[in-house]
């Protein structure tokens, strides 16, 4: 990826060939999915957003583990990724299910960049870049389903992704083998955040050596407790003001202003 002509790739090494699963996941869309595994490899790591150390397994920790997230959504749903960083899981999730309208939110400004000119070099037309915190995104930006990996501990999570869902959407975060416990330590808080339901699940059996552990948080109507309904109420009355209600970014790689 060049910025401005002047940044050139490293060398691939330790980079591992796209396994089979890859195939499997991304059908089609497999050639954009190696050219985004590339792009961590070597401008995602030049820019600090992938550590070198994890170049040789970037399929199988991050990609692939992040890919089959796909197989928890409905058809043509919408979704936000809160603190989308590299793009994972968001762009692995946009790759496998072209149907799905994804929107990367991300507060700061090196990793908008870098998701913009992935989005762009890569095509993706269901997905939009928004730089933007949470929390001030709420009554901005209404979507079916919040995905977040390596973010924040559940319960601090909830509170910023579940005011971003609409009635009954769900929140699926990726927490590996802290799943059970965070589950357990956030109950009483989900349920203040207008959770009904909550469950930890695995993802990608028989498509993964190791399936993804995910804690599955569903909504009821109102999402976010009563405090994001009141903002999201607010919200729309100055929608119908005439200031708007939707998020800056721009699909295909827009970015929302913020603070550096």
């Amino acid at each position: 990826m060049d910025r401005d002509g002047t940044e050139s790739e490293a060398p691939l090494e330790g980079l591992a060939e796209a396994p089979e699963a890859a195939g499997r996941i991304f059908g089609d869309r497999l050639p954009q999915a190696v050219r985004y595994t590339e792009l961590l490899a070597t401008a995602g790591v030049q820019r600090g957003l992938i550590g070198p150390r994890e170049v040789p397994r970037l399929w199988d920790r991050h990609v692939l583990n992040c890919a089959v997230l796909a197989e928890l959504l409905p058809a043509e749903v919408s979704l936000c990724d809160v603190g989308s960083g590299a793009g994972l899981p968001g762009i692995p999730v946009a790759l496998a299910r072209p149907d799905v309208s994804v929107t990367l939110l991300e507060p700061l400004l090196r990793r908008t960049t870098f998701l913009e000119e992935v989005v762009r070099e890569l095509g993706l037309d269901n997905v939009t870049v928004l730089r933007g915190r949470a929390e001030e995104t709420v009554g901005k930006l209404a979507v079916d389903v919040v995905t977040a990996r390596a973010v924040a501990p559940l319960d601090r999570l909830a509170g910023w992704g579940m005011p971003l869902l609409r009635p009954y959407g769900q929140m699926l975060a990726l927490k590996g083998d802290t799943a059970e416990q965070e589950l357990t330590e956030s109950r009483a808080a989900l349920t203040r955040l207008g959770a009904v339901k909550w469950s930890v699940i695995g993802v990608g059996e028989g498509v993964l050596e190791t399936p993804t552990r995910v804690v599955r948080v569903e909504a009821g109507e109102s999402p976010g407790g009563v405090k994001a309904a009141t903002r999201r109420a607010k919200a729309a009355r100055a929608g119908r003001g005439g200031k708007g209600t939707e998020g800056t970014g721009r699909r295909g790689g827009g970015g929302g202003r913020g603070r550096r």
